[in-house]
């Protein structure tokens, strides 16, 4: 099987690296709790909850208080992870997180589950595509999007030894490990998963793999593409996204609304440092209701609906 179609059984649900990683974290970590807004189950914390029973806080649904219980942990020297749904956590507690988290310094750790159109079926109350756009103005708070579950476990592990806050997204959508050799996970750095001089895509989350597909196909027709992996929001690599710029082309791609994530973060350091011609692909408005990978497909958020968006730009370029 090529990059492109993996099969059902390479597929991984990204929220069992992060309570694996978390529980091997409160192992060797009295200080490790975790948090939840009655979503135990849909957090995957069973067994978290049935190995630590005292190290986890179920709230029920009251994702404001739970921040504040939070915020009252760390200040009691505990480092909880935060989950639930991307959407209830971020939509209903913002101003919280704005003013007990990320304000206040707090070492709290948010993980928002099933960010993105994880929740296709449940319509667009469900969706998650405007938490990034929240969340990025918000000063000290850091902000990663793992994009397969080795990432993911490495954010996790990343977050616990960072001093502050930390959101990250936590996928439900299935996506496979992808290549890597000797990689190594840093906050603040992104990943070059592809050479390229000819464009650039510029991904994250489930998008990388689709991202990856795409430069591929364009391989095939002699447009050698780069592809980078900006999984970490803020901080950003600033360095990484001008080399993408000097391709001359660059396209972003994300699970999230196109408006305040992955591609106005990448926007305001090229219109700055690297000006060049560039797309951003997302969600343009609310998604209707369907599975995520209808509404991938429906918005071209596909390895050719990114394969295209690149000849475009640069059939463009080319035509002056």
């Amino acid at each position: 099987m090529s990059a492109a179609t993996p099969v059902a059984s390479d597929m991984f649900d990204c929220r069992d690296a992060y309570v694996k990683a978390v529980e091997e974290l409160a192992a060797n970590d009295a200080r490790i709790v975790t948090v939840c807004n009655d979503s135990v189950g849909s957090s995957k914390l069973n067994k978290f909850r049935d190995r630590f029973p005292d190290r986890l806080v179920n709230v029920g649904i009251a994702e404001q208080n739970m921040i504040g219980v939070s915020a009252g942990l760390a200040n009691g020297g505990k480092i909880p992870f935060v989950s639930g749904a991307s959407c209830f956590l971020t939509g209903r507690a913002l101003e919280q997180i704005k003013a007990d988290i990320a304000y206040s310094q707090a070492n709290v750790k948010l993980c928002g589950m099933a960010p993105g159109v994880g929740y296709g079926d449940l319509g667009p109350t469900h969706h998650s595509i405007e938490d990034l756009a929240w969340l990025r103005p918000l000063t000290h708070l850091t902000i990663l999007v793992p994009s397969d579950p080795w990432e993911t476990a490495e954010a996790i592990k990343a977050a616990a030894a960072l001093e502050g806050p930390v959101f990250i997204r936590v996928s439900r959508t299935p996506v496979p490990a992808l290549p890597r050799e000797n990689a190594k996970f840093e906050i603040g750095k992104a990943e070059i998963l592809r050479q390229g001089h000819d464009a650039a895509i510029i991904a994250n989350g489930t998008m990388v793999h689709r991202a990856l597909a795409a430069a591929e196909a364009l391989s095939a027709e002699g447009i050698a593409t780069r592809v980078v992996n900006l999984s970490s929001i803020s901080p950003l690599d600033e360095a990484a996204i001008v080399e993408a710029g000097q391709t001359g082309a660059v396209v972003t791609v994300e699970e999230h609304n196109i408006r305040g994530g992955l591609g106005g973060a990448v926007a305001e350091v090229l219109a700055v440092h690297q000006p060049c011609p560039m797309r951003i692909l997302g969600f343009p408005n609310f998604a209707p209701t369907g599975s995520a990978e209808f509404l991938f497909e429906h918005f071209g958020l596909t390895a050719e609906g990114i394969a295209q968006n690149v000849r475009e730009l640069l059939n463009a370029r080319r035509a002056g």
